[in-house]
């Protein structure tokens, strides 16, 4: 259970190299100094030493083994020593500022007096209690010297510049003999300025990992509580654990009231009341998400701003200067801030010569020509010569350019692969209410597609599984009305028909454009069926139809699937976590690389990307509709039984039951990259979740009499998804395989799911011709004014449906910077927090498996990527799929998969 321990102890002077060699047979000292021990010491300490095996497989006391043994044959029980190393960190400027006042200070006795001043105040806490009181032993609380760093040298300096900014201080703490195993320690911050307590190791034996930032006494008067590594459930929680277990829950749930600060470490739900600002005027009027049947959403971390002047129901949002709150502990790293910063500034100067070229030109709202477009990529872009040099800043990356035969192969293997769906029924059904919205039937008939089947019918392909849809009919139609009124915003409802080929990849055979029908309308303007092209009007039309289709699944992608089915459903499940589950708890403790930096990640989203005027209203086609249409896919289609990919598969279609299969399923496309990657990553997590919760929970009775884990998911769904927590599809949690499951479920959202989404958003949509966020005018027809312009400049007509120059300049800096990886990003495999289980070999081996298992899917992917029979991954012109390749470096690389939401 133990390792290494150093250890000094007043009375007895004992040498603490001697005494770790004796216990743990270290090379450096053979036998012990003749005149150390007496020998009945000396063969009770050998006694402990052949102990050590035993302790360390079920978990023996050594450390109150060794603490005891020391009093023997002592007349006198005086304290005993202990000695904790306590790593600490500042930002880098408060640190070197420290670093200075340490040099000129200590020949300055005032000046050194008022160092020590500022210091920690550290107190120990025994897994044991008194036995008359029943409150935790406690040690003297000792304090931490900031005068006596450890690491305070110019060396210190360089290693603050290059990024480690860790200072290290040895504290001395005294107990009783019969103090026991230290299970915790309280701290409280007599320093003016907030710190970063990283970790404390008492005597190389019990390890503490902080990892938090410590608020002063003038701003917070509560002492913060940190708990040793090991793992408890709760009715295995040390007696002398039990009242601060409870206590650091409470001070995390807060009581719901109050304006919160940016040092406050409190974690509370409520509705998104946050992303309009009707002060700023009608335009900025926006519903509050959540907390209604019309409009529904998981909650939100919050925050207590008080309400705007002219809505009290709305709440005040921060301007761009200001931090909106999240728990202190979620803000990011610096290097996490810095890779952002820069990644601004690099969209700012990209967005420079768009502007100018805007402003100097009276005819700059559309695209001219191809040219316009690739001069905003890689060397090519025409720069005065005084600006050559700082060229690499002003330019975009080339993105993976995808050309028109590649239309298909994007539903499977591009940024959005999660829409595709197995046709069943054709030709296919609307289930809107057809006294809103028309016929439910489609306008699509056998003599749109029979010609591109080769030579099968229609029935037999739908048996041989060959056709397949993009079907974005029901999402767009009732909204299309006002999206259409919206200015510089034209869109219909798409369906899109695709062939199986027998080389594996998708052909689209015919695209179905649809709008809502008024009492002027023909049902040809309604709804208008467009196949492959036979003449150049025709390609064109096919060209403009197909950009259609593209810019609906952006919107598709960005608000149903990277939203709200990671970004927002996920939060209030790491909400209930912190406010339910101690951090010694073992789901906590798995968990909790999957929650870092979600909670702030969401919160910027609010406060820029889906508030009102924000990116997301400002480039996807919905426009300041597109939250009500995230609000209407959580309330009709969102279901958390359904989220884990094999279920996803088979909700789609896209897989069918194969009890032969690995995985239980067997794919209905074989070269199908997304899901033949996404599921060896899939099976790795539920092999470790496996793992894990059958260590820790043998039977059902040890789930069911877990109240911290019950309490967990009970209120992520009764408080975190309120308007859905009477949906009978929650899957209940009553069994190991029930909590397997969920927690499966949960890494794979955080993880894969949420990299499959979100980190090539740059490199598959950064051509906007190809991948169109919105459209700007509608298919011409014959008989409008536009038709003829059409004819006359078909390339015009088209590139003037796409955003203008600075619409797309701008779109194209935000996707940049959300595709990229932060330099302190996390991957799935690495784990850093391994220490936890030390002693617990069945977690340790299940973990390294895990990680070795990450190495081999990167290898088999890799292998994938170049195989030419797989023709969706590999060949002339086509990028291979990449981005479920577990690592990656830093920056847009469209590969790897954090452990967690973190962008």
């Amino acid at each position: 259970m133990t390792t290494t321990m150093i250890s000094s102890f007043n009375s007895n002077h004992i040498n603490s190299k001697a005494l770790n060699c004796i216990l743990w047979n270290t090379p450096n000292i053979s036998s012990p100094p003749p005149n150390l021990f007496s020998s009945t010491k000396r063969r009770r300490l050998q006694q402990i030493r052949k102990k050590k095996a035993h302790d360390q497989a079920t978990g023996g006391d050594m450390v109150s083994t060794l603490i005891s043994s020391i009093a023997v044959d002592q007349t006198t029980t005086p304290p005993v020593e202990l000695t904790a190393l306590v790593s600490v960190r500042k930002s880098l400027k408060l640190s070197i500022q420290d670093m200075m006042l340490h040099w000129y200070g200590n020949h300055d006795h005032f000046t050194h007096h008022k160092e020590k001043e500022k210091s920690l105040v550290l107190q120990l806490v025994s897994t044991e209690t008194e036995a008359e009181s029943m409150k935790p032993k406690l040690s003297n609380e000792a304090i931490l010297d900031w005068s006596k760093d450890l690491n305070l040298n110019l060396i210190n300096l360089i290693n603050l510049i290059l990024g480690a900014e860790k200072s290290s201080y040895e504290v001395k703490f005294e107990v009783d003999p019969k103090f026991g195993m230290p299970g915790a320690i309280t701290v409280s911050n007599k320093y003016e300025k907030e710190l970063y307590l990283d970790s404390i190791n008492i005597e190389g034996v019990v390890h503490i990992a902080c990892n938090s930032w410590i608020q002063p006494d003038k701003d917070s008067s509560e002492k913060r509580i940190f708990f040793s590594t090991k793992a408890y459930l709760p009715d295995e929680t040390p007696a002398g654990l039990k009242e601060l277990r409870e206590m650091e829950l409470r001070q995390l749930r807060g009581d719901g009231t109050g304006l919160r600060l940016p040092s406050d470490r409190i974690y509370d739900y409520d509705t998104y009341n946050d992303i309009g600002n009707p002060d700023e005027g009608i335009e900025y009027v926006r519903s509050t998400l959540g907390g209604n049947y019309t409009h529904p959403h998981p909650r939100r971390c919050r925050t207590g701003r008080p309400p705007t002047s002219t809505d009290d129901n709305m709440e005040s949002p921060e301007n761009e200067y200001k931090r909106i709150y999240v728990p202190r502990d979620e803000e990011f790293e610096e290097a996490k801030q810095g890779a952002l910063d820069v990644g601004k500034l690099k969209g700012i100067l990209r967005h420079i010569i768009p502007t100018l070229t805007t402003i100097a030109s009276k005819d700059s709202n559309v695209f001219k020509g191809y040219a316009d477009i690739n001069c905003l990529y890689g060397t090519d872009m025409s720069l005065p010569k005084i600006l050559n040099k700082v060229q690499e800043f002003l330019k975009f990356d080339p993105p993976k350019l995808i050309s028109d035969e590649e239309f298909g192969r994007q539903a499977i293997a591009g940024i959005n692969p999660m829409s595709i769906q197995r046709l069943t029924v054709f030709p296919p059904v609307s289930k809107l209410d057809p006294s809103t919205y028309g016929p439910q039937e489609s306008a699509l008939k056998e003599e749109h597609i029979i010609g591109h089947l080769n030579g099968m019918s229609i029935q037999q392909a739908l048996e041989e599984n060959k056709l397949f849809i993009l079907d974005y009919h029901d999402i767009f139609l009732p909204y299309l009305d006002q999206i259409n009124a919206l200015d510089d915003r034209r869109a219909y409802g798409t369906r899109t028909i695709l062939f199986l080929t027998s080389l594996g990849t998708l052909k689209p055979i015919s695209i179905e454009l649809s709008l809502p029908p008024t009492n002027s309308d023909s049902p040809s303007k309604q709804k208008q069926v467009l196949t492959p092209p036979v003449d150049a009007t025709t390609n064109w039309l096919w060209q403009i139809g197909k950009a259609h289709v593209s810019s609906n699944d952006a919107c598709a992608h960005q608000l149903i699937h990277h939203w709200l089915r990671t970004h927002a459903c996920m939060e209030p499940l790491i909400l209930a976590a912190h406010r339910q589950l101690s951090v010694m708890h073992p789901i906590y403790k798995l968990l909790k690389p999957h929650m870092r930096y979600t909670l702030k990640i969401n919160a910027l989203a609010r406060q820029f990307l889906i508030n009102a005027g924000g990116i997301i209203e400002s480039n996807f086609t919905a426009g300041k509709y597109c939250m009500e249409m995230s609000c209407a896919a959580y309330r009709d289609w969102w279901r958390f039984d359904l989220e884990g990919l094999p279920a996803d598969l088979l909700r789609r279609g896209m897989a069918v039951p194969d009890s032969t299969q690995v995985h239980g399923i067997r794919l209905v496309i074989e070269d199908y990259p997304y899901a033949t990657d996404g599921l060896h990553i899939w099976s790795a997590i539920e092999t470790l979740v496996r793992t894990y919760v059958n260590y820790y929970y043998p039977d059902r009775s040890a789930v069911n009499f877990d109240t911290e884990l019950q309490a967990w998911y009970n209120e992520s769904i009764n408080l975190g998804h309120a308007d859905l927590r009477h949906a009978t599809w929650w899957p209940k949690l009553s069994t190991p395989d029930d909590l397997t499951s969920i927690l499966a479920t949960i890494i794979w959202l955080t993880s894969a799911q949420h990299a499959a989404l979100n980190n090539g958003q740059y490199p598959y949509g950064g051509h906007v011709p190809t991948r169109s966020p919105h459209m700007r005018r509608l298919l011409p027809e014959e008989h409008d004014p536009e038709y003829t312009t059409f004819m006359q400049d078909p390339q015009k007509y088209f590139l003037s449906s796409f955003p203008s120059l600075l619409e797309a300049t701008k779109y194209m800096a935000a996707i940049d910077l959300i595709s990229a990886h932060s330099p302190d990003e996390e991957y799935i495999g690495d784990r850093k927090d391994l220490s936890t289980w030390s002693a617990d070999t069945v977690i340790i081996e299940g973990f390294y498996r895990f990680s070795m298992e990450m190495r081999r899917i990167e290898k088999e992917i890799e292998r994938r990527n170049t195989d030419s029979n797989l023709r969706n991954r590999c060949g002339a012109g086509v990028s291979p799929y990449e981005l479920l390749m577990p690592s990656s470096e830093p920056g847009v690389t469209c590969r790897g998969v954090p452990n967690s939401i973190s962008i």
